[in-house]
Order: C-alpha cells, then sequence, then structure tokens
C-alpha cells in the first residue's frame, strides 16, 4: 500500500520561486493591520486586509511567471463578494462563514483545478500552508543578501537605542511634572496593555496568512495530478439490484406526497391518525438526512459502478439519474414541510438556514441530472463549488436576522388585522438577532418594539465603532433609534419587556 507521502508526490510543484522582501514587506504590513483592525470587531477591514494578500500573493505570482486564467478570476471576485459580508450586515454567524469561505476560494484560485481532487484538496489548503509558509520566507531571507547591510543595521541599532531612552526617561518625566506627563500623553499612541497579547496574536495570524497565501503562489500543488484510482467494477445484479430497491421506495414516497398535494390527503391522515399540521411538520429533519445520504450513495455507485461496456455506462446513467430525480421529490417535500412550518410557527434562524441548504442541494441534485444527461462532467466539479460558494454569498449579503425579523413582524401584523385580540409575537425568537433586525423590529407597536429592540444580540444603541469595525446595518439602526429612542422605565418600575409579558427568564 503506498504511503502518504508517495501519493502525495503527483501534486508536488514542478518548481517553487523564493519569496523576494517585497513580499517579506506585505506579509508584515497585513500583519499590522490586521492587529490594528480586527481587533475591534469585523467590517470594511476584511476587504482591507484581502486586498492587501492579494497584492503580496500577486507579486509572487508575477515572479513565478504565471497568469490569471478566467476561473482565478471567478474565484476571486466571488472571495471579494464574499468579504463584502461583513462590511454590509450585522449578524455574525454569516459573517463568519463568509471569511472561511473567501479564504477556500482564495486557496482554490491561487491552485487552480478542474477534477474532483484538484477542486475540493484546495480548498482547506490555507491551513497546510501555514508553517511551510513560515520556514520559506526565512530560508529564502536568510540565503538572499540585504544591500547596504552595513549601513541599515548601524541605524535600526540607533532608532532600538533611542526608543529605549525616550522610555526611560519620557516615564520619568512625565512623573516629575504635570505638565510634562500631558505633552507627552498627547505625543504618544493610546495603548493598552491589556490588548497586547491578542493584538499580537492578530499580528502573527495575519503576517502568516499572507505567507501562506504567497507560498501558494509560488508553487501551488497541482492537485489534478493527485492519483485517486477507481473503485473496483461491480458485477451488474450487485450493483444494480440495491439501486432499483431504492428507486422504487423513493417511488412511494413520491406518489404518497403527489396523493395529498392533489387533494387526496383526508385518506392519508386518516391512515396515520394525524392532523395536516403535524404530517406536514412532521419528518423534515428525516427528510433532510435522506437528502444527504442520497448524494453520498450516489457518489459511492459511481465509484464502484459497472463500466466494461456501454450497456454498463447507460444502465448506471439510468439508475443514478433516476435516483437524482426522485431525490428532488424528497427536497420538495421537506421545503414544503419546514414552510408550513414556519408558517404555523414564524422563522427564526435555524430554520432559515436549513431552507437554504436543502435548496442547494436541490440544484447539487439538478446539476448531476444535467451531468448525466450531456455525458460531460468535466464541468461539475467548478461548478458545484461555485453554486455552494455563491449560496453563502446570498445567504450572507441578504442578511437572514432581517428576513427572520420581518417573517415574524408580518405575521404579528396580519393577526393584528385579521384577530387582534389573539394575535402575538413570540418575542423570544428576536433576542438573539444582530443589528440586521432593526428596521423590521422597529414596526412592531410599542411595548414589543421597545422590548424587542433591547433584546437583540448587537447593541444597536451602543456608541459608534470605528469604520474599520462597522456595518451599514448597525449604522442604519443606530439611526432609527435616534429618531426613535426605546421607551424608559415606567413609574412602577416595570420595562419594556415586563409590559410586553416576556418573563424575565426568557428574556
Amino acid at each position: 500500500m503506498p504511503s502518504a507521502g508517495a501519493w502525495l508526490c503527483h501534486s508536488d510543484p514542478e518548481r517553487r520561486t523564493v519569496a523576494t522582501p517585497k513580499v517579506a514587506l506585505a506579509a508584515l504590513l497585513t500583519g499590522l493591520l490586521t492587529a490594528w483592525l480586527l481587533y475591534d470587531g469585523l467590517g470594511p477591514n476584511l476587504l482591507v486586509l484581502g486586498a492587501v494578500i492579494a497584492v503580496g500573493a500577486g507579486i509572487t505570482a508575477r515572479a513565478a511567471g504565471r497568469r490569471i486564467r478566467p476561473w482565478t478570476a471567478v474565484w476571486s471576485l466571488l472571495a471579494l463578494a464574499l468579504l463584502a459580508v461583513p462590511a454590509w450586515r450585522d449578524a455574525s454567524w454569516p459573517a463568519a462563514l463568509a471569511a472561511v469561505g473567501a479564504l477556500a476560494l482564495a486557496s482554490l484560485a491561487l491552485h487552480g483545478g478542474r477534477r474532483w481532487a484538484g477542486v475540493l484538496f484546495p480548498l482547506p489548503g490555507i491551513l497546510w500552508q501555514l508553517v511551510p509558509s513560515a520556514v520559506w520566507a526565512w530560508e529564502s531571507m536568510d540565503r538572499r543578501p540585504l544591500p547596504g547591510r552595513n549601513r541599515v543595521v548601524p541605524v535600526l541599532k540607533a532608532l532600538a537605542v533611542a526608543a529605549v531612552l525616550l522610555t526611560v526617561f519620557g516615564l520619568l518625566f512625565a512623573s516629575a511634572d504635570a505638565a510634562m506627563a500631558d505633552l507627552l500623553g498627547s505625543l504618544s499612541p493610546d495603548l493598552d496593555l491589556d490588548q497586547l497579547p491578542g493584538r499580537g496574536l492578530l499580528f502573527v495570524l495575519g503576517a502568516v496568512t499572507a505567507l501562506g497565501f504567497a507560498h501558494m503562489a509560488a508553487g501551488p500543488r497541482r492537485w489534478d495530478r493527485t492519483v485517486i484510482r477507481p473503485g473496483r467494477e461491480r458485477r451488474r445484479l450487485e450493483w444494480a439490484l440495491p439501486l432499483v430497491a431504492l428507486n422504487l421506495m423513493f417511488g412511494v414516497f413520491a406518489a404518497i406526497q403527489a396523493v395529498v398535494v392533489l387533494g387526496g390527503a383526508d385518506a392519508v391522515l386518516g391512515n396515520t391518525g394525524m392532523s395536516r399540521s403535524e404530517y406536514a411538520r412532521q419528518g423534515f429533519w428525516q427528510l433532510s438526512v435522506i437528502t444527504v445520504l442520497t448524494l453520498v450513495v450516489v457518489a459511492v455507485a459511481k465509484r464502484w459502478a459497472p463500466r466494461t461496456t456501454a450497456a454498463d455506462h447507460r444502465m448506471a446513467r439510468i439508475l443514478l439519474g433516476l435516483l437524482c430525480l426522485l431525490a428532488l421529490a424528497v427536497v420538495a417535500s421537506a421545503l414544503g414541510r419546514m414552510w408550513f412550518y414556519v408558517d404555523a410557527s414564524g422563522l427564526t434562524r435555524l430554520r432559515l438556514w436549513v431552507l437554504v441548504v436543502e435548496v442547494w442541494l436541490g440544484a447539487v441534485f439538478l446539476l448531476l441530472i444535467a451531468a448525466g444527461l450531456t455525458r460531460r462532467t468535466g464541468w461539475l466539479p467548478r461548478v458545484v463549488v461555485l453554486s455552494g460558494m455563491l449560496t453563502v454569498a446570498v445567504y450572507g449579503l441578504m442578511g437572514p436576522d432581517a428576513i427572520v425579523a420581518e417573517q415574524n413582524v408580518s405575521r404579528y401584523e396580519r393577526a393584528l388585522r385579521t384577530d387582534p385580540h389573539t394575535a402575538a409575537i413570540d418575542l423570544r425568537n428576536v433576542r438573539r438577532l444582530s443589528a440586521d433586525a432593526v428596521p423590521a423590529l422597529d414596526r412592531l407597536p410599542e411595548p414589543q418594539r421597545s422590548c424587542a429592540l433591547q433584546l437583540i444580540a448587537s447593541g444597536p444603541g451602543e456608541e459608534s465603532r470605528s469604520w474599520y469595525a462597522t456595518n451599514l446595518a448597525a449604522v442604519r439602526a443606530r439611526e432609527i433609534l435616534a429618531e426613535r429612542p426605546l421607551m424608559g422605565s415606567t413609574e412602577s418600575g416595570r420595562n419594556a419587556c415586563d409590559r410586553a409579558g416576556l418573563p424575565y427568564r426568557d428574556r
């Protein structure tokens, strides 16, 4: 059995250029910017850092003689779109997801790749580049003669000695004279020693990340050359019988769902003893698991499919294509059940996320069907990754917290119009939302409005942060609260949530 090293050697780069002083300076600048910008939070600072890292990687790629290809531009532009999410929206989870996706796409842009191995393996590429990139930069700088060493080194030593002397005597003068202390305090940067460990960690993270991407650009692994042997070919009966049985089960499920949709639900509900709402809500998570497992079954079956003759290939396409087509019925059923559940109980972050993922899984099945019909699969790996990253970008930019708040507020407004005596909104669903939800929650009547805005996770009323650590949603939320301040405590000491009937334990 070949070792891991022998397996990886097929993807080794042909050559790797050395790190130049410009790359080292770009990494140092990235580390300093990361320590300065990211400490206070996320916002447009990610775009700034992404641009600096791209410049360092571009310098290295140009030195290596590499050119920008169409798919490289696609991955790069989509990575920039993902980095724009924290500048647009305030929710932390979509911002973190977008940042991870941007790192993965940047790695894919530098590696390239067409086959499944060439597209999937580079995505976490930055993780195994961190240590080798630091070694690469150190060895490159160690071998490179420094021009003007005899002039630069004395200047650096003199600056270091001057900094030490100014610090020591400045502290003494400041403690001896109040006017001197005020002058030195206005000249020196405002530095909190408690921030040094955190900022130091961010500096190392930013510098090593920049070196990692430069290391990729200097000589990326060619994962497309990775040898992945196909699975052992199975006999027709051994391979086809389980798929035929699974297709029959999926077909029965699709038929039952068609009966329910076309109006024959009474008989089904009578046999199951369930109400319409219970039947619609029941089984969503199981159907989601079935959707994912079906993709696994398709991948495994494709690997072990009989492929000796043209008839073998035709049988594999028919059975796998039919399974993908029936899986779309499972996706549609899962989406319908979740949508009914949302209509009855309201929307939450988790429910919206699983709806988005289920829609993307349905798109993947459509892509698999298209690949089977065209009999050309070279485009499939990159398009599947592209669809997934586009889903992450759209999910972040559309503002999931804003959608959750909008849906719940709209349900409450409809209930007020139809039956105001029984209308109610579950304020527990908004207590962990971000400033993205403020425009929708601002439409609520008092005291529900003030209670909801007090409960959201990101305090929109907090003091304005620096431009690089804020976002448009937070700015808009502060403007709304400035125009319509929250209700204060009543004379009896009850706040807005008390008046809205929300128990303290649920806040």
